[in-house]
C-alpha cells in the first residue's frame, strides 16, 4: 500500500495505563519497535489498582521491572492483610485473611511474590523501565481514527498541545484504551456479562490520628460494614495518606455534586467510628464496576487488551493482573509474527487462550465482591470457585485449553505432585532453583525472549537436535543440558529432580514457551528426537 505516511512501526498500541505500558515493556524486551499514544499528559495520579499477583510479578521479572516495582512499592511492604469490620474501634473485627501467602509456601513454586503497588507508583516504572529499552510513548496523543486492510493498518493521531496530526502506518494494532474502548465501538465487537455491578467514589485524605486508630493491623483493605456508613480503607503510607472508597447511587438520582467535602469527611468518620478524626480531603474520583467481557479479542490485525476486553470487579485486582497478563500474551506471539519465526496463525491463539481466562476472572472477581462485602455491591458470592482454588489459579496462571497450539496433557498439574498445592489442571512450568555460573537462578528466569528446551544433560542428543531445529526454522530455540556432572548447562539444586518435576523421565524433555507454559513434553528418548522436535516446533509455529 503505497499511501503517504509520515511514521512506520510494527506496533501501534493505543492506551498509556498498565496494560498498554506493560505492552510496551514486553515487545521492547523482544525487540520489537513500537509506538505508544496516551490522551492524558502524564501516568495516573490516583492510588488504584495496587495488588500484583505472583504471575504478574514473575512477568516484570524477566522484563527486568520487578525490583524496581517493588522498590516503588517498600512503603507498603508490611501490609498482607483483608479486614471486616463494622468499626475500627469497635467489637465486630474479623481478618477475612491476614496474610497474602502464610507461611511463605509459594516460594516453592515461584522466585517471584504478591506486591502491593498502587498504579500511581507503577506506571512511572513501566515507563522508566520501557523507554530504557526503546520504547517511543507518545502523552498528550490520542488516536483520532484508524483503518485497517489486509496488510496493516493506518491511523492519525493528534498532538493535544500542538494541534498536530501524524499519520502512522503500523503491522498491527494494540487497543489498550479502557472499558469504553473507541477502537472496541469501531469494530463493532460486542460484550456478554451482567453488566454493571455497582459504582464508588473514590476519596483520598490525610489523617495523621487515623494511623493511631489502625494501630499495628497492616491491612491491604479494610471493609468497614456500618450501616449508612459503609466503605473500604486502604492505606497509602501507614503514616497520613488514605484512600476511602464510598458507595455511590447514581440510578437513585445521587450524583457527584453531592459528595462535598464535609459529608465526606463525615462518612469516613463514621465509618472508622472515630467522630474526632482529622480528616482532609485531597481528592475524589467516581468508578464503575462491572463485568463485561468482549466476544472476540481481535479483528484482523487489530487486538483487545486489558479493560478494553474485559471489565470486572476490583476487588482482588483481578482486572490489571487479567490485562497485564494479556499484554505479554499477545506481545510474544507479535514478536513471533514480526520476525517472521511463526506464521500470523499464532495470532488466533490470543483470543483462544485469554478469552476464557477472562470470563472466569471475571466470575471470580464478582464472587469475591460478594464474599468481602465490598461497598455498593448488592450481589452474593457468585459462580467463581471456592476461595483458595480460585485465588491459587489467578496467582499462578490458567491452565490453557491450548498450548499454542498442541494440546497438552491435562493432567499435568501447575506446581509439580509432592511439591505442595496439588490438584489445580494447568501447564504451568514449575519454579526450580538452578545453578549457572556461581549465579542461583530460576527456570522461570529462562523463559521470555525464545522456546526453551530442557533435557538432561546425560542425553546430549536432545541439545544438537533443538540446535538443527533452530537453524532450519530460523527461530530461536534455546536448549538446556540439566544435571549434576560437568556436562551439565544448568545444575538443579541438590535433592531436586528436574525431571520429574517437568512430569517426564530422565530420558524425556520438556518444551516450555516464551511465556513459561509448557507447550510440549517427552516421556521418553525419540528415535529420532531432531525429527520430533521439527514437527512440534512447525506445529507450534503455524509453519504449516
Amino acid at each position: 500500500m503505497n499511501e503517504n505516511v509520515d511514521l512506520r512501526v510494527p506496533v501501534l498500541i493505543v492506551g498509556g495505563s498498565l496494560v498498554g505500558l506493560s505492552t510496551s515493556l514486553f515487545l521492547s524486551r523482544l525487540g520489537v519497535r513500537h509506538l505508544l499514544v496516551e490522551k492524558h499528559s502524564s501516568t495516573s495520579t490516583h492510588p488504584r489498582g495496587r495488588g500484583n499477583n505472583v504471575r504478574t510479578m514473575e512477568l516484570f521479572r524477566t522484563a527486568g521491572a520487578e525490583q524496581l516495582i517493588r522498590d516503588a512499592a517498600s512503603v507498603l511492604a508490611d501490609n498482607h492483610g483483608i479486614l471486616q469490620a463494622g468499626s475500627l474501634t469497635g467489637d465486630d473485627q474479623e481478618w477475612l485473611f491476614k496474610e497474602i501467602d502464610p507461611g511463605g509456601g509459594l516460594a516453592r513454586f515461584s522466585p517471584s511474590g504478591w506486591c502491593l503497588c498502587s498504579q500511581n507508583d507503577l506506571e512511572p516504572v513501566l515507563v522508566t523501565q520501557a523507554r530504557s529499552l526503546g520504547s517511543e510513548l507518545r502523552f498528550s496523543t490520542e488516536m483520532m481514527s484508524f483503518e485497517q486492510d489486509e496488510d496493516g493498518v493506518t491511523a492519525v493521531v493528534k498532538d493535544r498541545e500542538t494541534g498536530r496530526h501524524t499519520t502512522v502506518r503500523a503491522d498491527y494494532l494494540v487497543a489498550a484504551d479502557g472499558p469504553r474502548s473507541p477502537v472496541r465501538e469501531q469494530l463493532g465487537i460486542g460484550q456478554t456479562g451482567p453488566g454493571d455491578l455497582f459504582h464508588n467514589v473514590s476519596i483520598t485524605f490525610r489523617s495523621r490520628k487515623l494511623a493511631t486508630v489502625v494501630g499495628d493491623r497492616r491491612f491491604i483493605v479494610c471493609y468497614l460494614t456500618a450501616p449508612e456508613a459503609d466503605g473500604a480503607l486502604l492505606p497509602v503510607d501507614n503514616v497520613e495518606r488514605w484512600v476511602f472508597h464510598a458507595p455511590w447511587q447514581p440510578d437513585r438520582g445521587e450524583t457527584l455534586e453531592d459528595f462535598t467535602d464535609e459529608r465526606c469527611a463525615e462518612h469516613i468518620r463514621r465509618a472508622v467510628g472515630a467522630p474526632d478524626l482529622d480528616v482532609e480531603i485531597t481528592g475524589k474520583a467516581p468508578w464503575h464496576a462491572a463485568e463485561r467481557v468482549a466476544e472476540r479479542y481481535a479483528s484482523g490485525r487489530v487486538f483487545l487488551a486489558g479493560d478494553s476486553a474485559h471489565e470486572m470487579s476490583p476487588t482482588g485486582a483481578f482486572g490489571s493482573n487479567t490485562g497485564i497478563q494479556d499484554a505479554h500474551n499477545l506481545a510474544w506471539k507479535l514478536a513471533a509474527v514480526l520476525e517472521e519465526a511463526a506464521g500470523p496463525g499464532l495470532l488466533d491463539t490470543y483470543e483462544a487462550e485469554r478469552l476464557p481466562v477472562a470470563k472466569a476472572t471475571s466470575a471470580r472477581a464478582s464472587a469475591r465482591s460478594g464474599e468481602h462485602s465490598h461497598p455498593g455491591y448488592a450481589g452474593s458470592p457468585g459462580p467463581g470457585g471456592g476461595r483458595k482454588g480460585g485465588m491459587l489459579t489467578v496467582a499462578l496462571g490458567y491452565r490453557y485449553a491450548r498450548g499454542a497450539v498442541l494440546d497438552v496433557d491435562p493432567a499435568l498439574p501447575v506446581v509439580p505432585e509432592g511439591m505442595g498445592l496439588t490438584g489445580e489442571p494447568g501447564t504451568r512450568a514449575p519454579h526450580l532453583w538452578l545453578g549457572r555460573d556461581g549465579e542461583r537462578v530460576s527456570t522461570l528466569d529462562l523463559y521470555e525472549r525464545s522456546f526453551v528446551l530442557l533435557c538432561d544433560a546425560r542425553f546430549p542428543d536432545w541439545r544438537e537436535a533443538a540446535r538443527q531445529v533452530s537453524k532450519r526454522l530460523a527461530v530461536r530455540l534455546d536448549a538446556f543440558g540439566i544435571g549434576s556432572g560437568p556436562e551439565a548447562d544448568l545444575r538443579s539444586e541438590e535433592g531436586v529432580d528436574w525431571a520429574a518435576a517437568h512430569g517426564t523421565s530422565a530420558e524425556g524433555a520438556v518444551l516450555v514457551r516464551p511465556d513459561g507454559f509448557v507447550a510440549w513434553r517427552s516421556e521418553g528418548a525419540a528415535a529420532d528426537p531432531e525429527g520430533t522436535l521439527y514437527e512440534v516446533m512447525t506445529t507450534l509455529l503455524h509453519r504449516v
